[in-house]
Formats: C-alpha cells, sequence, structure tokens
C-alpha cells in the first residue's frame, strides 16, 4: 500500500479522516468486547452491570472485609479491562486527530476560497475532538488506576436506587462516616476514592505542564513568523489564546481533585450523599 507521506494532502487528510471515524466507531463499540470474557460477557450490558454491581456491592458492605470476594472481584476486574481499552482507544483517536488537525490547518494555509474554508473547519473539529479524546484519555486512566471508585458512581440514579437493600447499605455508610468509625470495608472505599481523584491530580499535572510548554511554542512560533504571513499568525495567535485557557481551566480541576484527596472525608460524605 503506498504510504500516505506520498499521497497529495487531500488524500492524506481523507486517510487520517477515516482513521478517526473509525476510531471513534471503536471507542463507542468495542470496549465492552474486549474486557468481556466468559464470566462477564453479561457485563457489556449497562443495565446488567449496574444490577450486579449494586448486588454485590450490598454484599461485600456486609460482609465487612477488605477482599471483594467471589461475586465483586470478577465486576472490578471487567471494569479495569473496559478502562484499559478506552484508554488505549482514546489515546490512539488523540493521537489521529492531532495529525488531522495538523494537516488541516496546514494545508489550508496553502490554499484559498472555499477549500481553505472547508479545511479551517476540519481544523476547529478535530481540535475540539482533540480536547474531548485527551479528557477520555484522562477518565480512563484514573478509571483503570482505581476501578473500584469509579464503580461506586454507578450506586446512585437510574435505574432506580431507591428500592431493595441498597439504601440501607447507603444509610450505614453514611452513619459510619459521620460517626468517624471505620472498617476494612470502608477502608478500601475511601482507599479507592482517594486514588481516583490523587491519580487525576497528578495525571492533569502532567498535562497542563505539557500544555505550559506548548503555548510557549506557539507565541514563540508567532514572534518569529513574517508578518506578512497573516493566516499563520492568527492561526498561531488563536492557538496561543486557547490552549492557555484550556491550561487554565484543567488546572482548576487538578487543584480540585487534590484538594478531595488530600481531605477525602467531606467529598466521601457528599457523595455517598448523593452528591456526585
Amino acid at each position: 500500500m503506498t504510504s500516505t507521506t506520498f499521497l497529495r494532502p487531500w488524500q492524506a487528510l481523507s486517510a487520517v479522516a477515516l482513521t478517526a471515524a473509525a476510531l471513534v466507531v471503536a471507542f463507542v463499540l468495542a470496549p465492552a468486547t474486549l474486557a468481556s470474557t466468559a464470566a462477564t460477557s453479561g457485563l457489556a450490558s449497562e443495565s446488567r452491570l449496574i444490577a450486579t454491581f449494586r448486588s454485590a456491592f450490598v454484599g461485600y458492605w456486609r460482609t465487612g472485609a477488605a477482599g471483594f470476594g467471589s461475586e465483586l472481584q470478577p465486576v472490578v476486574d471487567y471494569w479495569f479491562r473496559y478502562h484499559v481499552a478506552k484508554a488505549l482507544l482514546a489515546a490512539a483517536l488523540l493521537a489521529v486527530l492531532i495529525v488531522l488537525g495538523v494537516l488541516s490547518w496546514r494545508t489550508s494555509l496553502r490554499v484559498s476560497g472555499v477549500r481553505a474554508a472547508g479545511l479551517a473547519v476540519s481544523g476547529v473539529l478535530s481540535t475540539a475532538l482533540a480536547v474531548v479524546s485527551l479528557a477520555a484519555v484522562m477518565a480512563n486512566i484514573h478509571g483503570m488506576a482505581a476501578p473500584f471508585g469509579s464503580l461506586l458512581p454507578m450506586l446512585f440514579g437510574a435505574p432506580n436506587a431507591s428500592t431493595g437493600p441498597l439504601p440501607d447499605t447507603l444509610s450505614q455508610i453514611r452513619q459510619r462516616l459521620a460517626d468517624g468509625q471505620n472498617s476494612p470495608a470502608l477502608e478500601v472505599i475511601r482507599s479507592d476514592y482517594v486514588k481516583f481523584h490523587a491519580v487525576m491530580a497528578v495525571e492533569g499535572t502532567i498535562v497542563v505542564i505539557v500544555l505550559v510548554v506548548l503555548s510557549v511554542v506557539l507565541w514563540r512560533g508567532f514572534r518569529r513568523t513574517d508578518r506578512a504571513e497573516r493566516r499563520a499568525r492568527r492561526l498561531l495567535a488563536a492557538y496561543g489564546v486557547f490552549i492557555p485557557l484550556l491550561t487554565l481551566a484543567l488546572a482548576v480541576i487538578v487543584v480540585a481533585n487534590a484538594t478531595t484527596a488530600a481531605q477525602p472525608l467531606p467529598g466521601l460524605e457528599s457523595f455517598f450523599a448523593g452528591g456526585w
């Protein structure tokens, strides 16, 4: 097959765009299948996953032990594999979208009229989807690091969580937290909750550093670009403004997660009160 490096720009763009579209479909449809085993095939259904986890969580809490046991462990393992698949696919999609965005903007600077406008739209869409993909990578990394903690939100919301033994279990957890009591099971819940937020803070800090460096590179490129190249300068300036704004938003999220990891009790109490 001919390498895309020898194709015309529009052919390369088409090939990269098709790859991105295929990865989007794979990201949505493939993880549940990739994560499933013969024992956990039924968990590919979201409603089945939620029901199974809630039932297993109630049993886990009743035992009071730290170990997940035979009912909850397969669910946690499945959810770990699910996040691994999601993270890898999101990372691949992010890389492809970055390539698509760079190709779109570079090509748009060499053409004019309708073609330039169409390529600009492609560049903007690629950027927006790349931001979403970056968020997906980060979310699935800390979901992978703390799969039990990332399952906990399934204890709330639809399908109806106000019936059966689950409400009583949640009430007991709230009471334990309010009274400052502890147990092996509650310590595992607390530990995974802290890990979930700590990993987000760490990976967010790394991304913030990368974005700061990228901002510096963009503004240096802006200064070095000849004033006659107005379109290139506008493009560099636009990204030079957008990237710091994105960095600032992410920095706020990093601080919030670091604060929660350092002082988990208020967040845990709010979480089990339904404030996720």
